[in-house]
């Protein structure tokens, strides 16, 4: 047995006794008291929390200690409010205790004090008591006895005591003054880590590729140390800024959250400033260590707009390069209007994923994309992939300089050809973005070009069945 596990044996009996122990004078309230208690949760890891409490005070002055706080509080945002007298009510101090009480903790809180160290006779059964100094921790424990000094732990160890900035569970210890004495309705408010939420969508394609089902979930993970039972849940879409920290104090590492899945709930959502609050019509429960999912929206044969996009570069406009490239593949794109039942609210920004149908009816994941935050009535555009029977072979058929001896007085014109191929048994059409730099003028085209910006030529090109199509087209180009 190594010698962790023999300390952790020797003074786990003494733990025990003494972890939910306050220090003389302190007034100790934990989540029995609670009254109610609300999680606002933002995209960057980051909530504030209402923690309400009925705590029976003394007048004039108290010690408080929180326990059960949030183990990645930022302290420097706690407020406590009387809200019950709040007249005479006012905070002195306050101390974030975060150090959690373990046996190795409190074996190094007692480095240069006193300690019973007890030991058995293995053939007789006695405990015999001795008195140790504690010298040292690191990389073992050293005791100095009255005779000797020995490494390592030779039996149980008893401790006095547990220092009063030692917890078992992160405590606000807060010094306040208070006008009378009696129960007071009191509600702690502070920001913290450790809680974030993120939008997950599944969208199914139709047959035809001309209407999605779509539902979305909130998916909540709670790593910040702490449970909220039955809490009053709402989450905040947006880019809030936030002061970037100058230094990070530390914190217990977090373990692993468990998934749980939350019945299908409605989520209303309202405008907050220039954000976007989305608030759960049912109290929740965020148990510590956790990932919880609630519904956010569904709707369904949703119309979607399918895209084959074929896009190009502005470098080949301005140089002579010949073949541009082979079974240069299409994207994939499909498109949707924010709008319509289940649909017209804020979307939060998150990831879709695209699943369809295969002949026998089985749902095939067919690609996924992220989303920005999106109002409603907005476009949402998702790229799914790359076409695999729709490819094209691009080539500068003709390039020449027309005048210009600097960078900024050059005219050059060129030509390309774009054959596009379909080795599918249905007719496409591929949209062929051109991005043209400068002043630009088409000169001549085999297929009609709309300009969509200062910087781009449009092509819609139609492609037959297991065929293919090719584009041409001669541009002039001035700098």
């Amino acid at each position: 047995m190594n010698q962790k596990k023999i300390l952790a044996g020797a003074v786990t009996a003494g733990l025990m006794a003494t972890a939910c122990a306050a220090p003389m004078g302190e007034k100790l309230t934990t989540r029995a008291d609670q009254r109610e208690v609300a999680v606002t949760i933002y995209n960057d890891n980051l909530a504030l929390v209402k923690d309400s409490r009925k705590v029976k005070l003394d007048k004039e002055r108290n010690q408080l200690a929180w326990r059960e706080v949030s183990a990645q509080m930022r302290p420097e945002t706690a407020l406590l409010r009387n809200l019950s007298n709040p007249l005479g009510f006012r905070l002195i101090e306050q101390n974030f205790d975060f150090d959690l009480l373990t046996p190795q903790k409190l074996l190094e809180k007692y480095v240069g004090k006193e300690v019973t160290v007890i030991s058995v006779n293995p053939a007789t059964g006695v405990e015999k008591r001795e008195t140790a100094t504690v010298l040292a921790t690191n990389g073992g424990t050293v005791l100095k006895f009255a005779d000797r000094i020995e490494t390592g732990v030779p039996g149980r160890l008893a401790f006095a005591g547990v220092p009063d900035n030692l917890r078992d569970k992160p405590t606000l210890v807060i010094t306040l003054a208070n006008a009378s004495s009696g129960d007071q309705n009191l509600e702690l408010s502070y920001l913290t880590g450790g809680l974030s939420w993120k939008a997950d969508y599944v969208a199914e394609l139709n047959e035809k590729d001309t209407q999605i089902d779509m539902s979305g979930w909130v998916t909540l993970t709670n790593q910040s140390g702490a449970a909220y039972p039955n809490a009053k849940l709402q989450l905040v879409a947006g880019d809030v800024n936030r002061v970037q920290e100058e230094f990070a104090r530390g914190r217990p590492v977090p373990m692993m959250a468990k998934a749980q899945m939350a019945d299908a709930a409605e989520m209303s959502q309202e405008a907050l400033f220039e954000y976007h609050l989305y608030t759960l019509e049912r109290p929740t429960t965020i148990a510590e260590n956790q990932t919880k999912q609630v519904a956010l929206m569904s709707a369904s044969s949703v119309p979607v707009k399918k895209e084959l996009l074929l896009e190009g570069q502005n470098y080949y406009y301005s140089g002579q390069y010949g073949e541009l490239g082979q079974k240069l593949k299409a994207g994939v794109f499909v498109e949707f209007t924010n709008k319509g039942d289940g649909l017209g609210i804020p979307l939060p920004k998150g990831v879709v994923r695209v699943y369809k149908k295969d002949s026998k009816g089985n749902a095939q994941f067919i690609g996924e994309d992220r989303i920005d935050h999106t109002p409603k009535n907005e476009s949402v555009r998702l790229k799914l992939g790359d076409a695999f029977d729709v490819t094209a072979d691009r080539k500068q058929t003709d390039f020449k300089k027309l005048s210009g001896f600097s960078r900024y007085n050059y005219v050059f014109e060129s030509a390309y050809q774009i054959v596009i191929k379909n080795a599918k048994s249905e007719p496409v059409t591929v949209k062929v973005v051109e991005p043209m730099p400068g002043d630009w003028q088409i000169q001549s085209e085999s297929h009609p070009h709309t300009k969509a910006s200062s910087n781009a030529a449009v092509w819609n090109v139609n492609v037959p069945a297991e065929g293919k199509t090719t584009l041409t087209y001669r541009v002039q180009v001035k700098y």
